[in-house]
């Protein structure tokens, strides 16, 4: 078993869902696919998408909604599938 940590690429404010109405992208458990959308990140109004590195399930998401994080905040982590 590997695990990936998905890093934040840059500085902003963390949103897992597309609006406050919709389901979040993922949750403990979702099954991803490389290119799947993980999170937004907001940065002076501009929202830029995070994207999944790796196949596989996400077994821990580390920031909450509306969360602050910096550059290399581990945002969440995907056991890669073989």
């Amino acid at each position: 078993m590997s695990i990936h940590d998905v890093p934040a690429p840059l500085p902003g404010t963390f949103y897992p869902r597309e609006s406050p109405s919709s389901p979040p992208f993922v949750s403990v458990g979702s099954t991803v696919a490389v290119g799947d959308q993980l999170g937004l990140i907001e940065v002076m109004k501009m929202f830029n998408p995070i994207a999944a590195e790796v196949a596989g399930t996400v077994v821990e998401i580390l920031v909450g909604a509306e969360d602050p994080v910096d550059v290399g905040d581990v945002l969440l982590r995907i056991e890669v599938a073989d």
